[in-house]
């Protein structure tokens, strides 16, 4: 809980948790889906908002010699998605096939932002917790 690697480990696990019940793997890529701006929720937004500022981040952070750029953007990343999945069903108990897809693919986005972002900070995400 906190502003802590373990918080941010813990949300990764999660999301693996997630894409293993929606069934997606490496090899099993979920297809892309198509949604209007309109059809999200404030919390999808925010969060695609955030997903869109990591190569900016990246390279402030090395322009700027500064790896707690990456930490304190993969915080804000975290916190973001943890509101978005407290707040919205992504696989039990919604019903639309369009917005499970979506989702599941977010969170798989998310996921990926947050091992990527350790990678360069030099930790490692555990796929389970």
């Amino acid at each position: 809980q906190g502003n802590t690697g373990p918080f941010i480990q813990y949300t990764y696990a999660r999301i693996q948790s997630i894409l293993r019940k929606a069934k997606v793997g490496n090899d099993n890529l979920p297809n892309a889906v198509e949604v209007s701006i309109e059809e999200l929720h404030e919390k999808e937004k925010n969060l695609l908002k955030q997903l869109q500022l990591f190569p900016e981040v990246i390279q402030n952070a090395a322009a700027n010699h500064s790896p707690a750029l990456i930490a304190n953007y993969t915080y804000d990343l975290v916190k973001d998605y943890n509101s978005f999945f407290q707040n919205l069903p992504i696989v039990m108990g919604n019903h639309n096939e369009n917005s499970v897809a979506f989702r599941v693919q977010l969170s798989q986005v998310v996921g990926n932002i947050i091992k990527n972002g350790f990678k360069l900070l030099g930790i490692s995400v555990p796929e389970r917790m």
